[in-house]
């Protein structure tokens, strides 16, 4: 199967072309994400990250933290009754977006929640319902919204839905939904029985998926037909998937944690693949 390379914003993703009989799912690339910095925190389930800050999200709890010292400088604590999952946030035009949810309860509730990114005040809520999943990333791209909802197997779970209901929603402006995507298999097999935890928009065009516990990124694409995203690459990283955020002021690096000591990690990405 010949090799098609990607190239853009400094960045580049191998994508396979289709062989008449179908294209094979993408394995593990051997090259990967390397960690390049390491700091402190509580993060539990992600990171953000900004020109001159990075913050650790935690639930209930946010802490922003300087990018040259690692030292604080903020931090946010909510009610837990009210916040019992914010899962991960990204600087959004003059804004910290957090996407939120009710996990692990059951009928699964998401909102976007917006804070002041120097001094983590709460600004103002987005209530997007029930009905698709518990709300996992968004990310803004092209005057849209984007966003994923994650759905379980088991613990936070919705049946009749499964993990293999995770969807990409594309909103307006004013969070009218428009359209939306379906994982394929390929990534289904390896996230299962959970779903993705984080994602978003990277300097390339390409689309950049973390599951719940592997540590590895999947690359995606909207496809050119149908309603399920094209797989186009899986790559290693230290982070064990949860949250991550690429950094718009430093283009190829990403962020994310790890659980094992909460830390934050800065990830540099990878050379092209061939």
């Amino acid at each position: 199967m010949s090799i098609a390379l990607i190239l853009a914003a400094g960045l580049q993703v191998a994508a396979a072309e289709p062989a008449p009989a179908g294209p094979s799912p993408p394995g593990l690339e051997a090259v990967g994400f390397e960690t390049v910095r390491r700091y402190a925190s509580t993060a539990s389930q992600g990171v953000a990250v900004g020109p001159k800050d990075v913050y650790a999200v935690s639930n209930f709890r946010i802490t922003r933290l300087d990018k040259k010292t690692g030292e604080t400088r903020a931090e946010w604590v909510g009610e837990k009754s009210r916040f019992p999952h914010i899962n991960s946030c990204a600087l959004i035009g003059g804004d910290l977006v957090c996407a939120s949810s009710n996990f692990p309860g059951v009928p699964q509730v998401s909102t976007v929640e917006m804070f002041d990114p120097v001094t983590l005040a709460h600004r103002r809520s987005v209530a997007l319902g029930m009905g698709a999943g518990s709300i996992t990333w968004v990310d803004r791209r092209d005057g849209f919204w984007w966003a994923m909802f994650a759905n379980y197997d088991g613990k936070g779970g919705e049946p009749p839905r499964d993990h293999r209901h995770t969807t990409l929603v594309k909103f307006d402006a004013q969070w009218r939904r428009l359209e939306a995507w379906a994982l394929p298999a390929s990534i289904l097999e390896r996230i299962k029985p959970m779903s993705i935890s984080g994602g978003g928009w990277g300097p390339d065009g390409r689309l950049y998926l973390s599951g719940h516990d592997l540590p590895e990124l999947y690359v995606v694409a909207l496809p050119a037909g149908g309603g399920v995203l094209d797989h186009l690459a899986t790559l290693p990283m230290e982070a064990e998937g949860q949250a991550i955020d690429w950094d718009e002021s430093d283009k190829g690096m990403l962020y994310g944690i790890t659980r094992k000591t909460r830390e934050i990690l800065a990830m540099k990405a990878p050379a092209p693949i061939r």
